[in-house]
């Protein structure tokens, strides 16, 4: 009689694992374009930084002496503040017993990386939000960098982006290179607004974000009024209640986003500044008491607001889109 699967159950195995594993999404590294990579920090905690601001000029009158102005000049400082890893290990029992371990291993090595990086991320953000003074509208030469959404239910209007557009121009920040990260529910309410067609292009203007990878998971919405627009997960969120300038404030039950705008055109306009202390690195051992291979992943940086000139903040709210 020919074997049939009544009399061959033994054969036949009901639980079928498949070749590929599921990983968790990933978000993509922020590219070091959007901050300056601080090289001369090879040692000590806390570096700091001098800084010089403008000269005056004044009329000079015949036979009458000048005023001896001084320049005003400061001190920043950076410090080495995130240490984050990871640990794990894999017993001689599970690659005895187990099946497609190798794999397994390689991705909770590129996993544990891929969380480090976007921690990073999270912290750039989480800088750039802080570097600005809460409850203020941070004004630059008489104009706000930092204020509420103006569309209905704290949505982004185009009128928004002008705003911060003119607060910029009286910044005397370049042209060139200025970016928007926004919440994707932000990029949503642009995209329902399918009137707003005003100096709109659908092409990014600063092509190395592209370049290091940043558009593979952060998608990029449109190029209006001089802002190439980005989206992220990431972002700051504004806690309920909380006064975005001094005036603005918002409900007690509503939470909102923080969306970044800044200049990222070269190192002096950037308006963060970060140093790697240690990149991500993995590290292995053999554990012979226990049988068992570990592995660590770990890492250091700091990161620090270098001006506060050619950032903004506009505040949205998490869910709405119109």
């Amino acid at each position: 009689m020919s074997n049939m699967t009544l009399n061959s159950a033994a054969f036949i195995e009901a639980q079928q694992y498949s070749q590929f594993i599921l990983r968790t999404l990933p978000t993509a590294i922020l590219p070091a374009s959007f901050y300056r990579d601080v090289s001369d920090f090879g040692a000590g905690s806390t570096l700091n930084i001098k800084t010089i601001g403008t000269a005056t000029i004044q009329e000079v009158e015949e036979d009458t002496p000048l005023i001896y102005n001084p320049i005003e000049t400061g001190n920043i400082t950076l410090s080495i503040t995130d240490y984050v890893g990871d640990a794990w290990y894999v017993t001689d029992v599970l690659r005895q017993d187990g099946s497609q371990i190798e794999a397994l291993m390689a991705a909770r090595a590129q996993e544990a990386t891929r969380a480090i990086q976007q921690r990073f991320e999270s912290r750039f953000y989480q800088v750039a939000y802080a570097g600005q003074t809460a409850a203020n509208p941070n004004n630059v030469n008489g104009f706000a960098h930092r204020f509420r959404a103006t569309g209905a239910n704290w949505t982004m209007d185009e009128d928004d982006l002008i705003a911060m557009r003119l607060a910029f121009d009286k910044a005397n920040v370049p042209q060139f290179g200025r970016v928007a990260i926004v919440d994707p529910v932000v990029a949503a309410t642009f995209q329902k607004k399918v009137v707003m067609t005003s100096q709109l292009d659908r092409l990014p203007a600063y092509q190395s974000v592209l370049e290091n990878g940043f558009n593979n998971e952060h998608q990029f919405v449109m190029r209006i009024h001089g802002w190439d627009i980005w989206t992220s997960n990431l972002l700051p969120t504004v806690a309920a209640g909380t006064s975005v300038d001094g005036t603005s404030t918002q409900s007690a039950s509503t939470t909102c986003i923080a969306n970044l705008f800044m200049s990222i055109a070269d190192d002096n306009t950037k308006p963060v500044m970060s140093a790697w202390r240690q990149p991500p690195k993995v590290e292995g051992e053999r554990n012979k008491d226990r049988q068992r291979d570990e592995f660590l992943t770990t890492a250091r940086w700091g990161m620090g607001v270098q001006r506060r000139d050619t950032l903004g903040v506009v505040v949205t709210s998490a869910t709405a889109t119109e």
